[in-house]
């Protein structure tokens, strides 16, 4: 079966890269930029609420840490994104007033570094380094785009969208009826509130959404998005389940994530979880520009549960 391996993975990161080989219609609709229903928009509002936006706007900086794997599928599929040799264990900074994230990874190849300054209205900015040497290819600067803002919106949810909303990003909000969630046995009833942004994630034009949010908390227990923002995986859908909630200073934020793709072919993509995070350090930009974390950025987060 071996040299057959070359032309089934090309066929595969074919069906990823071209749409009209999908076959199947989109698990997400496309809706207006900038249409926003008063009922969705409450919505949204609400559930950032419940993850505890009130307390968020009172932060100066997130710092926290994961720890993931990946399927071996996935790796042969999409090297860019996942980026195997370089993504294992990461650690994360968040500067929450000037819109900046710096990601720290570490794998078998060495030290990535990634440094992300949001524009409300644009696509923002991305410096990358793999050990020490800053990348200048479109496709891995891209990729580590891609790879920020999927992270942000998984741990902050709706905060992370009704953030952007306030700053002046348009975005389309309609609500899309209930959903049946059901994650480790357990059982959510969710509203579905459909999300078109614009910018979308990473270099992105624009983003399809579907927020899954439940009726008894409020949080957002799966999101579903299309993935736009590399050219081998446009007209791509994709969902994340998030799990395991804990609280912290007056926030809501999942510690587990699965995720898996939808179409163009259902596949389990990644599993990681929260590992460490704690709170305004009082960091500022220069120590977390890259291409290394300094003073207040570089000590690890605190592991969960002693923070």
């Amino acid at each position: 079966m071996q040299p057959y391996l070359p032309r089934r993975r090309g066929l595969l990161l074919a069906s990823l890269a071209v749409p009209a080989l999908q076959g199947c219609a989109s698990p997400l609709t496309p809706m207006p930029a900038g249409e926003a229903t008063p009922e969705a928009v409450a919505l949204l509002g609400r559930s950032a609420v419940a993850h505890g936006s009130r307390a968020l706007a009172g932060l100066s900086d997130i710092s926290v840490s994961y720890l993931g794997e990946w399927p071996a599928l996935i790796d042969r599929l999409q090297p860019a994104l996942v980026d195997k040799g370089f993504r294992g264990g990461s650690e994360e900074r968040l500067l929450l007033r000037p819109g900046l994230v710096g990601q720290e990874h570490r794998g078998p190849m060495g030290r990535k570094m990634v440094s992300r300054r949001e524009i409300p209205a644009g696509q923002g900015e991305v410096r990358v380094w793999f050990n020490g040497e800053e990348a200048a290819d479109a496709e891995r600067r891209a990729a580590a785009a891609l790879v920020v803002d999927g992270y942000g919106l998984f741990l902050m949810g709706p905060m992370s969208l009704a953030r952007l909303r306030a700053a002046g990003r348009p975005m389309g909000l309609a609500l899309a009826g209930t959903e049946r969630v059901d994650l480790d046995g357990v059982g959510h009833d969710c509203d579905v509130l459909r999300v078109r942004i614009s910018p979308g994630l990473g270099f992105s034009e624009a983003e399809d959404l579907a927020l899954f949010i439940d009726r008894g908390e409020g949080l957002m227990r799966r999101v579903r998005f299309s993935l736009n923002g590399l050219e081998s995986t446009r007209g791509a859908v994709a969902e994340v389940d998030l799990f395991d909630f804990v609280a912290a200073n007056g926030l809501r934020l999942p510690t587990r994530f699965h995720e898996r793709l939808l179409r163009p072919l259902p596949l389990p993509v990644h599993d990681w979880r929260l590992t460490g995070l704690d709170l305004d350090r009082g960091m500022v930009a220069e120590e977390v520009a890259g291409p290394s974390f300094l003073d207040r950025a570089a000590r690890p987060a605190a592991p969960l549960g002693r923070s």
